[in-house]
């Protein structure tokens, strides 16, 4: 949604102002004839240039009044009584109402409104599972929606989301040049290992790697999306396993009228990208069909001083198409059909290490409604292959030897029903899911005599129900509960050789929650929530080792669950008007039993980890957010998060109990502002920082805070449906470290790219 305004009134054209000035000096009669009415015609849209349907449009002069309302286009034709004056008001529900005062001086005026939304009017899905706005939700909830994306100088969906802190991966960097496997995604500071302790999902379904729990962030095109909601705090009340820090929900346009859509672009690095979309109706029925395709060269990871021989750009590409038919049963019920394809290539930095991932998968969905009940139902399959290869680099960086192999074929299934209903007295949510996975990692060994094979992996399900209500205790209060219940079992397929590998084992987790908010009058809410969530071991943790750089990892297949307890209390300040939005919240978790990467030993030239759970962690601390659209064509944000996260009980490594939670800084915060004007178009900045953190569970090797800038410029061609843009992230070259393997590497030097947008 657009958050910016501009009202645009076009000037006469040379040829029109010539023919004017002969009609004025030769025959004033008949032009003063003319103008006794006039057209004013115009487009109202959001700032990325969708176009604004429905919109009232009315004229005021003299105690005249004219209204029109846009068309599917968002245009519209408005006869006015004469020229002269007029007071223009555009209004939607959902967005500012936007007045102006126009000099429609002849049949040519014509305007262009871009409408920004109400902030009070933010719809989000992710809280309660069904449609809240945000100053009805009691739980912290960001949404990233595809304006915020539009004006991103920021290429990949990873890096927009660092806009809200406490959003961070396994590692500093990105998933432009970051193994997969690094990029697991947290929340709160509570710290991520290459599984996500937050759960992504696409429309219901999740996007968390089926063996790993790792994301690949190129799965849905970027031109599909319509916004992306982010819920920080436990979420497995709700959600079941991976929900442990909170969920990221990617919502998707939906096809309501024909549309097409283009983003292209070409940038440093050898980058580009082509993303398409396209959706048409006909009748009940209708489809949608998305592609993206992208690829960059990248950079060298390693810092200058401690490269070598082996050491060049770590670049990726992908593809991915998406297709989904729908049909609309009736007036009340619709049934889709997904079908999804997703290939992947990387160069890790170095001439031998590689990996690909290559995906296919189908879901189907029915959502239904009658009067206050909803029913939605999803299932899906997927079928993947993930390829590795692993190196031992030399001290010296000139030498690199391949030691294993690795091919990880995946199958996944899923199903879910959930049924919700709202009411005066109560609102109610319940719900099904389960799912299955099975995969194996098959592993060619290599040593100094020869080489070995071995396999390793499993079967593991999941099956969870849940429920929720919420009840108003009179005018101001609403008190919410709910609870859920999980069951998984892990059974290994096969056993690596000189392992102790058992040949199953079985769990459960109860996830309760206790919501209250009370709201105290139009602009103030207040909220409080209790929780305790949890975070089931993957297959990929309990059976596959790996190796990043000269760093080992191994599997542990005696993990246990994750469990987390939590308590927050927010305050949320909203000015009537829609113009202001604040929220503060201060949160304290613990997370029992958190599954960490252990140094067992460490040298120069080699450093062991294993995959333990460490005993106890905290994170605590406060999360800012303001909001605000402070005049016309502006608007700012600012967020900020104090996250206090460190270890507490560590009973078999006594020596980690005070230390800093890795990769989790204890600072972080980002800045935006934005403004659209008539004569230079759009144009946004956006900084983000992150304080100082550490690589390892020791804090030893240290990571410095940083800075980045990101902007972005565009301009709409002839206010039309195509615009150009022109973006930079890390505008100022800034050069900071992202993680230490032990070789220091670097995050993304100076980007800078070109491209054209249409129809979105």
């Amino acid at each position: 949604m657009g958050r910016n305004v501009v009202v645009v009134v076009r000037a006469l054209a040379p040829a029109s102002l010539l023919a004017a000035w002969v009609l004025v000096c030769v025959w004033p009669a008949p032009l003063h004839a003319e103008q006794d009415g006039v057209d004013l015609r115009g487009r109202v849209t959001t700032v990325d240039g969708a176009a604004i349907a429905g919109a009232a449009v009315s004229a005021e002069r003299g105690g005249g009044r004219r209204e029109t309302t846009t068309d599917a286009d968002g245009r519209f034709v408005l006869p006015l009584d004469a020229a002269g004056a007029w007071s223009i008001a555009v209004w939607r529900e959902g967005f500012l109402t936007e007045h102006a005062r126009v000099d429609v001086s002849g049949p040519g005026a014509s305007l262009v409104v871009v409408l920004q939304p109400s902030l009070r009017e933010e719809i989000a899905v992710v809280a309660d599972r069904r449609p809240v706005t945000l100053a009805e939700s009691p739980s912290s909830v960001a949404v990233v929606d595809r304006a915020d994306i539009f004006a991103a100088g920021a290429a990949r969906l990873d890096d927009v989301l660092r806009r809200v802190p406490g959003f961070s991966l396994f590692r500093r960097s990105g998933s432009r040049t970051a193994n997969p496997t690094a990029q697991g995604v947290s929340l709160r500071g509570v710290g991520a290992t290459g599984a996500s302790r937050t759960l992504v999902v696409d429309d219901g379904v999740p996007l968390n790697d089926a063996f790993g729990g790792w994301i690949a962030w190129g799965r849905v095109p970027s031109v599909a999306l319509d916004r992306v909601e982010v819920l920080r705090g436990g979420a497995s009340d709700l959600y079941g396993s991976a929900a442990l820090s909170g969920v990221i929900a990617l919502v998707r346009r939906e096809p309501l009228r024909p549309f097409a859509a283009l983003d292209a672009w070409i940038g440093t690095q050898g980058s580009r990208q082509v993303a398409a979309g396209a959706g048409a109706s006909r009748g009940r029925w209708s489809a949608t069909a998305s592609a993206e395709w992208f690829r960059t060269d990248g950079h060298v990871l390693i810092t200058p001083d401690e490269r070598g021989a082996v050491d060049v750009e770590a670049g990726t590409r992908h593809g991915v198409v998406d297709l989904t038919g729908r049909a609309q049963l009736g007036t009340r019920d619709r049934i889709f059909l997904r079908g999804a394809w997703f290939d992947e290539a990387r160069e890790n930095g170095t001439p031998l290490q590689v990996n690909d991932t290559w995906l296919a998968q189908a879901a189907a969905g029915w959502d239904a409604t009658r009067g206050a009940h909803a029913v939605v139902m999803r299932a899906y399959a997927s079928r993947q292959r993930y390829d590795q290869a692993f190196t031992a680099v030399a001290a010296s960086r000139n030498l690199e030897t391949l030691t294993r192999l690795q091919q990880v074929p995946v199958d996944a299934a899923g199903a879910s029903l959930v049924w919700t209903r709202a009411g005066r007295r109560a609102d109610a949510a319940a719900g099904l899911e389960h799912r299955v996975v099975t995969g194996t990692s098959h592993e060619r060994v290599f040593t100094g005599t020869g080489s070995f094979t071995t396999d390793a992996g499993g079967r593991q399900a999941t099956t969870g129900a849940f429920a929720h209500v919420t009840v108003p205790l009179g005018a101001v209060v609403s008190l919410g509960g709910g609870l859920r219940y999980d069951r998984w079992e892990s059974r290994s397929a096969a056993r690596p050789v000189a392992a102790m590998t058992p040949a199953g084992r079985e769990a459960s987790a109860v996830s309760p929650r206790v919501t209250l908010r009370a709201a105290l009058g139009p602009a103030l809410a207040l909220t409080a929530s209790a929780y305790g969530a949890f975070r089931a071991p993957t297959l990929n943790e309990l059976y596959r080792g790996f190796r990043v750089g000269n760093i080992i990892t191994d599997a542990n297949a005696m993990l246990d669950a994750e469990r987390l307890t939590g308590i927050e209390a927010g305050v949320t300040i909203a000015r009537p008007d829609g113009r202001l939005s604040a929220r503060a919240t201060a949160y304290a978790m613990s997370v029992r039993d958190p599954i960490s990467n252990v140094t067992i030993s460490a040298s120069p030239s080699l450093v062991t980890r294993r995959r333990e759970n460490l005993g106890r962690a905290r994170s605590r601390g406060i999360e800012l957010s303001l909001e605000a659209r402070p005049a016309s064509g502006w608007s700012m944000s600012a967020a900020y998060l104090l996250s206090d996260a460190e270890v507490t009980e560590a009973p078999a490594e006594p020596d980690l109990e005070g230390r800093r939670v890795p990769q989790v800084p204890r600072h972080a915060g980002s800045l935006g502002v934005r403004h659209a004007g008539a004569r230079l178009g759009l144009a946004a900045l956006q900084v983000r920082f992150d304080g100082r953190a550490y690589e390892d569970d020791r804090n030893t090797l240290a990571l410095d805070g940083y800075v980045v800038v990101d902007a972005l410029w565009s301009r709409a061609i002839n206010d039309g449906p195509v615009s150009v843009f022109a973006a930079a992230e890390n505008l100022t070259g800034s050069r900071y470290v992202v993680g230490r393997t032990p070789a220091r590497t670097l995050g993304p030097p100076r980007s800078v790219r070109v491209g054209v947008r249409v129809g979105r």
